[in-house]
């Protein structure tokens, strides 16, 4: 069954490209068929074909000047572009939608073009901004009708109220996107509609404690996998995977360890979600997630070479992925050298370590690249803000000069009039002298706002450098975590093999702490803000606590929230609650006890 569901997929796709070639189709009908089938390439992780799609409807809307249709086909040019992360042309393509949208004079263009204003913000971290656009979005559709974008815009506002912890927005926003989805009939867009839906609930559960939370969450991450094998083809596989790693870990997450229907549902739907993304290219990073959970339950019955062998393929599934999620990638690696660690086979254990380092650096140079790109971007959009208000201050000074201008001809006519009376000299004297005065008083206040636009130029690059800033400020956080832990693990090496060669060990000894003294300077620093802070943590959870366990509890002490540290790590909103979890475990912590307070007593 599940294979023929996933089958179905491609079934829609052909059907789709069949009538788009059939010769009888009259040609101006093109440009909309390309764009559903540039969606559903999209949806389906078929990019290079999408974004293939997406230009080929372009060009035919414009050929007929479909202005609405050439808009969708940039905004899906914008939206692959974000979901790929190529920021270097992502503001290019949004510009040009919003160009298209104005040319198209319709709502649903405009809308749409607001839509890609959204993913570009979403990519820059401007949740403000997010907001904004969505809110225009749907502005714009109250004049007309269009409840799959509609949905798309609450499933967005959702994500940011999400990351705000704002739990009245995120149930109102994500019934809303439900209900939308719903009207447009759109599987793939319902199915995380219920998934937020379920998110919504889960928030209550976790503030009232009231079971029939827990069962609501349940309920809605069940319709959304029975949206799967109802609509062939119109979810997603990857889709699919993801509710069915949300229900797996859902039931380790909630339910005892002795609650033995609870750990035969959460293993039944990680080998699900395997199975249907086993021939994906785009699912690594939920098959990972699938094995991992497995593996949980191989170390909870003991059984030590199942979990090695889960730990082992998911490592093996995250090495195909053309382009690594290096997050998920770390957390791998690092379960498979704490594995090796305990069971004593320590040469594994160090290989492992070594790979994390590796990990770590390409990781930080992604962020780099990445980060670099979004304060290009910010940057090319101050720029470009600036030269619009300049010239709207051109052009109402031009229309304030030519009103003077006629003011002074009209003037000029008066006083030909007057000149024929006993007073004209006087009197033309007098209004001219009126006039200039009028001028001068104009240039004075056209110079007052050329020093105050000066003056916000001087600010926007004040708070770029600030921007450069605090990101080094953060990354040299996170280098010198990287070198305790580093420290420490050698340190260890040395203690439980003292019975080895002596010679070797020094080398690697020696080797090693070369390595860490050019980062002794940043060490000093991190210590002499908090000098005992890391080593009681690390006492109290027995050092089970990985680099980046480390790295959130920094943020957490230096009371960074739920939204600010997915963005600095570039993670899900979500999965910083899940690691926040896992740290309560790791330090022994009950459920009812709040980490941050517990950092920040910790840290005093």
């Amino acid at each position: 069954m599940l294979s023929f569901v996933a089958r179905a997929q491609n079934v829609i796709i052909d059907s789709l490209r069949s009538v788009i070639d059939n010769p009888a189709l009259n040609e101006k009908e093109k440009p909309a068929l390309l764009y559903q089938l540039g969606q559903a390439n999209r949806v389906s992780k078929n990019y290079e074909i999408a974004v293939s799609n997406a230009k080929q409807c372009i060009v035919l809307a414009l050929k007929y000047k479909n202005f609405t249709v050439a808009t969708k086909g940039y905004t899906l040019l914008a939206t692959i572009k974000a979901n790929t992360q190529q920021l270097a042309t992502l503001k290019q393509t949004c510009d040009t939608a919003v160009i298209m949208a104005q040319q198209a004079n319709d709502p649903i263009a405009m809308a749409y073009s607001y839509y890609a204003k959204v993913w570009l913000y979403r990519m820059l971290g401007n949740s403000d901004n997010v907001v904004k656009y969505c809110q225009l979005g749907l502005k714009e559709l109250e004049k007309k009708a269009d409840p799959g974008l509609a949905a798309g815009f609450y499933y967005r506002l959702y994500a940011v109220n999400s990351d705000w912890n704002n739990e009245a927005k995120v149930n109102f926003y994500a019934r809303k996107a439900v209900e939308n989805a719903l009207q447009a009939k759109n599987y793939d867009l319902l199915s995380n509609a219920y998934t937020a839906l379920s998110v919504a609930h889960e928030y209550n559960y976790n503030k009232s404690k009231n079971k029939a939370q827990l069962d609501s969450f349940f309920f809605y991450l069940n319709r959304s996998e029975i949206l799967y094998r109802q609509h062939s083809g119109r979810v997603s596989a990857n889709t699919y995977g993801i509710t069915c790693i949300n229900i797996a870990n859902a039931y380790y997450k909630y339910f005892p360890q002795t609650d033995k229907n609870a750990r035969n549902q959460a293993i039944e739907h990680a080998n699900i979600a395997l199975s249907v993304l086993k021939n994906s290219n785009n699912g690594q990073e939920i098959m990972a997630s699938g094995l991992g959970i497995l593996s949980e339950y191989a170390r909870r019955d003991g059984n030590t070479p199942q979990e090695e062998k889960y730990l082992l393929e998911a490592y093996r599934v995250m090495q195909t992925d053309k382009q690594p999620y290096y997050y998920t990638m770390i957390n791998v690696v690092t379960g498979l050298s704490e594995f090796y660690e305990k069971r004593g086979e320590l040469g594994k254990a160090l290989d492992f370590q070594k790979n994390i380092t590796e990990y770590n650096i390409k990781n930080f140079n992604q962020e780099q690249a990445l980060n670099t790109q979004k304060l290009e971007i910010q940057y090319e959009t101050e720029k470009k803000n600036s030269e619009m208000q300049a010239l709207k201050e051109k052009e109402k000074s031009r229309r304030l000069q030519n009103y003077l201008y006629g003011c002074i001809a009209i003037a000029s006519v008066l006083g030909l009039l007057f000149m024929f009376r006993s007073y004209h000299f006087k009197l033309r004297y007098s209004m001219q002298r009126e006039k200039q005065l009028q001028l001068e008083n104009q240039e004075s206040e056209l110079q007052v706002k050329l020093e105050k636009e000066e003056q916000a130029r001087l600010r926007a690059e004040q708070q770029l450098l600030e921007t450069q800033q605090q990101q080094l400020k953060l990354e040299m956080m996170a280098n010198t975590l990287q070198l305790e832990h580093k420290n420490r693990m050698l340190h260890d090496i040395k203690d439980k093999l003292t019975e080895g060669d002596p010679v070797n060990m020094q080398r690697i000894l020696k080797e090693e702490m070369l390595l860490d003294n050019d980062f002794e300077h940043a060490t000093l620093q991190i210590q002499h803000v908090h000098p005992e802070f890391f080593n009681l943590l690390n006492d109290k959870a027995k050092k089970k606590l990985t680099l980046l366990d480390l790295k959130l509890c920094a943020y957490l002490y230096l009371k960074m929230d739920t939204r600010q540290i997915s963005q600095l790590m570039h993670i899900e909103a979500k999965s910083v609650r899940m690691s926040r979890y896992r740290i309560k475990q790791k330090l022994g912590l009950e459920k009812e006890e709040d980490l941050n307070l517990f950092l920040q007593k910790l840290g005093n």
